[in-house]
């Protein structure tokens, strides 16, 4: 990992799951490198990270899951997420990788939630959001407000997990935005972010960009 004063290596994974390519690069290589100045995001598929051909694990700061791989991994992807955890380097899940892996209990603990094989899901809802704990460094100075998003009716976030913003919106998950441990790791977990709707959110962009500086220990 690099020192606190070098630029922020951020390993940003993708896989199983359709997105708007331009407006997600451009989220992380605009609008939250001005949240995050001398973040470098690297945008990759969970297959290629796996491989690590540049042999980049080591030295990233922080990984954003923003896959959705069903089943449990195997193989050398498998092995490459079994390593999390074991360092300090942070872990943001995004979205839909609150989804990825839903037959994994390593993934189950990750993230907080078990029994995540059943959900619904609503797109374009307006969710009003709760700053439940205005104390922590991602949610210091942010109100309460609403963002339009992609809801799921996952379980929440279980007891050991620091919640930061909740909902009451009848047709998602109370739990929004939590922060936990695993192992060694920084775990943020962030509900929001399934679109460019989302995306260009000043409160999704606060609540990513310094949950990417907190996990990242920045």
């Amino acid at each position: 990992m690099a020192e606190r004063s070098q630029p922020l290596q951020v390993a940003v994974i993708t896989g199983h799951h359709a997105f708007d390519v331009p407006a997600f690069t451009d989220l992380f290589h605009r609008q939250v490198s001005d949240e995050v100045p001398g973040i470098r995001p690297y945008i990759q598929d969970l297959e290629n990270l796996a491989a690590d051909a540049g042999r980049a694990l080591e030295r990233y700061d922080l990984f954003v899951f923003y896959n959705m791989h069903p089943g449990a991994p195997e193989g050398r992807v498998r092995a490459a997420l079994e390593r999390l955890g074991q360092t300090d380097q942070g872990i943001v899940v995004l979205h839909h990788g609150l989804l990825a892996f839903p037959e994994w209990p390593v993934w189950d603990a990750l993230v907080g939630i078990t029994g995540r094989g059943e959900f619904d899901y609503f797109h374009d809802e307006v969710i009003p959001l709760e700053i439940a704990d205005a104390g922590h460094p991602i949610t210091e100075g942010l109100t309460s407000g609403a963002i339009t998003d992609e809801t799921y009716t996952l379980p929440d976030a279980g007891a050991d997990s620091r919640v930061l913003v909740t909902t009451t919106h009848p047709r998602s998950m109370r739990t929004i935005c939590w922060t936990r441990a695993h192992g060694r790791a920084r775990v943020l977990c962030l509900e929001l972010g399934h679109d460019a709707q989302a995306w260009n959110d000043p409160t999704f962009r606060a609540l990513l960009a310094r949950g990417i500086r907190w996990a990242a220990r920045r």
